[in-house]
């Protein structure tokens, strides 16, 4: 009989707990969901460990007192749902019926065969569980362990339940620890990640059935309905809601405020300010709307908004486009009359979205306060046309010669097509663009109905009045063609006139004010005292860079720039020559000797004959029989080729030998950059003035980019171009003071006048500025000095080219160029007039060690380099290939001691 403290009989098997998630899952999360106690069954219970393996019912056995588990095997099994019962050693094995064996169900699984998928429930790597104490755990002595039958579920299965959960607390020792409160902090603490791919799914709790396959379906549908409606009502609430805030935020200008234009600033490269430039305000005349033809108002409209008069003062259209094309990285477009009149006046012409919807609101409300026509009149006062005016009322004046008045249909025709672009689609630049454009606005105004088909057929293409250069507040001094310059590049970059003229902007440009202020010192100095007939230009350009760090072309700024203005190049053109003769195969080096003497047609200017002399030689002394010569020996093209490849880009088209003395134009700009190639050893950069451009409110618009520059032709072949050039500054009386490398070349264009020049260049370069000065007149006229000397290269263009360069080139220590090693053969270390023949002396003999000392840089005899001394001369004797001549004067019949060794410096195999 139980005792007192022995629980209430059993009325068979008890649950444990809950197995896996497919065992009565559902039956027992309904009651665990309930929470309430289980009523009283009359039944004694039957569970599933109560019938055989195919289902039917058997007898249950009455309850017995489990043994102490002193052994693995005396532990009590546990079926397939963790409920504990024992197995008899003479009862009949899991299968089998009694009496014999059983053929398993193939229908159902086999809950005591082993299964992978699920964990192991007796645990055999963690040993054999603890016996039970006797009365242990409140459980009386040899009674039943668990609780009794009238605890509710939801106690019953926490406390008998030894399975595995799907939110479990264990314990080290494997006791279960979890409580109610725990596994709800659990739930709670699942990842961020989890949430959103899991969505708001109800906790793992075991309480909690497993959503069946048509929920999960259900709920996907209805995450995916929400989704779709919350994004439809993101689209439309969001332009709504911009709307509203822009529309409270912006105001509208007033129309004077709208035509305030920005101030430019040009500035050095250190950021001094080399000009400020406040456009022309006088030739802003602000005309009623009423003072404007009918037909120029409708020309303005087919060009820029044929519906004007009926749009609300935005096109939803072009701001999608231009959404469009800002996400895809492009541009926008497609504005009303409205909004052109906003961006271009009031919220500048910033390629984004923002700016988009600034204006496109701002456009909304002055629409809304302001009528169409105060709009199209404000708007045709405001803008700019191009030639420096702002208004309608300018343009007329500076295209036409006429008021507004006087302005026929074709005349407004022309006017509104240079709207868009004003600096590039004037019929004074690009003819045939403003035509394009003028046929353009003909046809819109014939479609709307403003013209007729008659009057467009009597419509011809106005004339207009000569452009003048306008300086735009620009200096009148000689700083006016920098800015010129500086108006010119920002063209070619893809900045408008109009960006120019009212965005503000901050130009920084890479001219140096030490080397502008000296360069336009040696001028004034150089033409001091001079006739006034005179003009002249210096250039400057930084071989590392290509950055124009100097820039004079004349005093008067609104005037002809001289430093573009293309001149015969006379003999400045002659190291182009000597380039072709290096890039042949085989090279000619500058040790090739000529004959140098006059021929008929063609003679020396004085001084500069020679019976026999390398090209070094005839450089020095500008000899034009032996350039004309090498000329005809390599081809003109190959000439004119080879300046090209150096930087000169005016046409050199149908070449003869004669471009060898310089009978091609060229710039100072052009001829400065050619040389500044030969000085960077064969690298090529293109010449530019502009650095930096940034709009007033910090948009950059252009930053020049460090460049390596283009590679035109090998270093050594610049080396020996620059060797050639190396002797003429000190023949001529120009050497800059120190020991200081440079190479520099005169040029002198003989004119029609017997005995007269001209034109007179001087250009030279060193390591690290090359420059070029040119001295001419405007009528093409012979040059001459105050007491009536012809003026030639060495003259005054090399005084001024000398007062640059000593102001430039202060550098301690000066910079020298890469070492020497001949192409081809190499040239002589005899001065000029003397024959090549005789570079070795009757008492010197020839040795590899013995460097004489040269005006420029110290040589070798065998080797004739100047420059630095050479380990290994060039000449095959000297380096023991074949014995040296005995010492003795070299007879007339001799061959020349300088063209017997052969370069092994090819095309195929460039030197450098």
């Amino acid at each position: 009989m139980p005792t007192a403290s022995t629980p209430p009989p059993s009325r068979g098997p008890r649950r444990a707990g809950p197995g896996p998630a497919d065992d009565d899952g559902p039956r027992r999360a309904h009651r665990a969901r309930d929470g309430r106690r289980d009523p009283p069954d009359p039944r004694p219970p039957v569970g599933r460990a109560d019938r055989h393996d195919s289902g039917r019912r058997r007898t249950p056995r009455p309850a017995e007192h489990p043994r102490p588990a002193e052994h693995p095997r005396d532990e009590p099994h546990r079926d397939a749902e963790g409920r504990s019962r024992r197995r008899d050693h003479d009862s009949p094995a899991p299968g089998t019926r009694r009496g014999g064996p059983r053929r398993p169900d193939r229908d159902r699984p086999n809950r005591d065969r082993p299964n992978r998928d699920r964990p192991n429930r007796d645990r055999p790597d963690r040993g054999p569980r603890p016996a039970r104490r006797p009365g242990g755990d409140g459980a009386p002595a040899g009674g039943r362990s668990g609780p009794g039958w009238w605890q509710p579920p939801s106690m019953r299965t926490r406390a008998t339940d030894t399975g595995p959960r799907r939110v479990t607390a264990e314990s080290s020792d494997g006791a279960d620890t979890a409580t109610r409160a725990g596994k709800r902090r659990a739930s709670r603490r699942r990842g961020f990640a989890e949430t959103l791919r899991g969505g708001f799914r109800r906790s793992s709790s075991q309480h909690l059935r497993a959503l069946s396959t048509d929920e999960r379906r259900a709920l996907r549908r209805r995450r995916i309905k929400w989704s779709i409606i919350g994004g439809a009502a993101a689209v439309v609430l969001a332009p709504v809601l911009l709307f509203v805030v822009g529309y409270l935020i912006f105001s509208v200008p007033t129309p004077d405020e709208a035509v305030n234009n920005q101030v430019a600033l040009v500035s050095y490269d250190d950021g001094t300010q080399l000009a400020r430039l406040v456009p022309e305000q006088g030739n802003r005349v602000k005309v009623p709307i009423d003072r404007i033809p009918v037909q120029v108002r409708q020309a303005v409209l087919a060009a820029e908004d044929r519906s004007f008069y009926s749009n609300p003062g935005f096109d939803l259209t072009g701001i999608l486009r231009a959404a469009w094309n800002q996400v895809r990285g492009g541009a926008g477009g497609g504005s009303t009359i409205s909004q052109q009149y906003v961006k271009k006046t009031l919220v500048g012409d910033e390629a984004t979205l923002f700016r988009k919807w600034k204006e496109m609101i701002v456009s909304v409300k002055i629409n809304q306060e302001r009528s169409k026509d105060e709009i199209l009149g404000d708007y045709l006062n405001a803008i700019y046309f191009g030639r420096g005016a702002y208004g309608i009322q300018a343009a007329s004046q500076a295209y036409f010669g006429k008021n507004v008045e006087q302005l026929t249909a074709a005349d407004g025709a022309l006017l509104a097509g240079v709207i868009q672009s004003p600096s590039r689609w004037d019929p004074a630049i690009d003819p045939a663009m403003s035509l394009q454009r003028w046929q353009f606005v003909i046809d819109g105004m014939v479609a709307q109905g403003w013209l007729t088909p008659a009057e467009k057929a009597q419509a011809r293409f106005p004339e207009t009045v000569a452009r003048k250069v306008v300086g735009g507040g620009a200096p009148a001094d000689s700083r006016g063609h920098v800015v010129n310059a500086v108006r010119d590049e920002l063209g070619a970059l893809g900045i408008t006139d109009q960006e120019f003229s009212q965005e503000g902007l901050r130009i920084t440009t890479t001219i140096d004010p030490r080397r502008q202020r000296e360069a336009v010192d040696a001028a004034h100095a150089g033409l001091a005292g001079q006739p006034d007939n005179l003009r002249s230009a210096v250039v400057a350009v930084d071989p590392s860079t290509g950055g124009i760090t100097a820039y004079y072309g004349g005093d008067n700024g609104v005037g002809l720039d001289y430093a573009k203005v293309r001149k015969q190049a006379g003999s400045t053109f002659k190291p182009f020559v000597v380039l072709a003769g290096l890039l042949q195969d085989p090279p000619i080096g500058l040790g090739e000797v000529f004959d140098g003497n006059a021929v008929p047609g063609l003679r020396n200017s004085d001084g500069a004959d020679c019976d026999r002399c390398d090209l070094k030689q005839a450089m020095t002394i500008s000899n034009n029989v032996v350039f004309n010569s090498l000329s005809k020996k390599v081809g003109a093209q190959k000439v004119a080729d080879a300046a090209r490849a150096a930087g000169i880009t005016s046409p050199l088209t149908d070449p003869d030998e004669r471009i060898a003395l310089g009978n091609k134009e060229v710039t100072p700009l052009e001829l400065a950059s050619a040389y500044a190639t030969i000085a960077g050893g064969g690298v090529y950069r293109v010449p530019h003035m502009i650095s930096e451009v940034v709009t007033s409110d910090g948009r950059v618009l252009y930053e020049a980019q460090p460049s390596d520059g283009e590679r035109r032709f090998p270093e050594r072949v610049a080396r020996n171009v620059t060797e050639a050039m190396l002797d003429v500054a000190g023949n001529d009386g120009l050497s800059l003071p120190g020991v200081r490398q440079v190479a520099a070349k005169t040029g002198t264009v003989q004119s029609h006048v017997d005995g007269q020049n001209n034109d007179a260049w001087m250009s030279g370069f060193t390591p690290e500025v090359a420059a070029t000065v040119w001295i001419g007149t405007d009528m093409n006229t012979p040059i001459r000095t105050a007491d009536g000397t012809p003026i030639s290269g060495g003259s005054v263009p090399g005084s001024v080219w000398h007062d640059f360069m000593t102001g430039v080139a202060k550098q301690d220590p000066p910079p020298t160029f890469a070492p020497y090693h001949a192409i081809g053969e190499p040239p002589s270390d005899m001065p000029p007039g003397v024959d090549p023949d005789a570079s070795v002396a009757p008492s010197t003999p020839a040795s590899p060690t013995a460097p004489p000392t040269s005006t420029i840089a110290p040589t070798t005899v065998p080797t004739g380099v100047s420059g630095v001394p050479t380990t290994a001369p060039p000449d095959p004797r000297a380096a023991g290939g074949a014995p040296a001549e005995p010492p003795g004067p070299p007879g007339p019949s001799a061959p020349p001691v300088t063209t017997t060794a052969q370069s092994t410096c090819t095309l195929a195999n460039p030197c450098g």
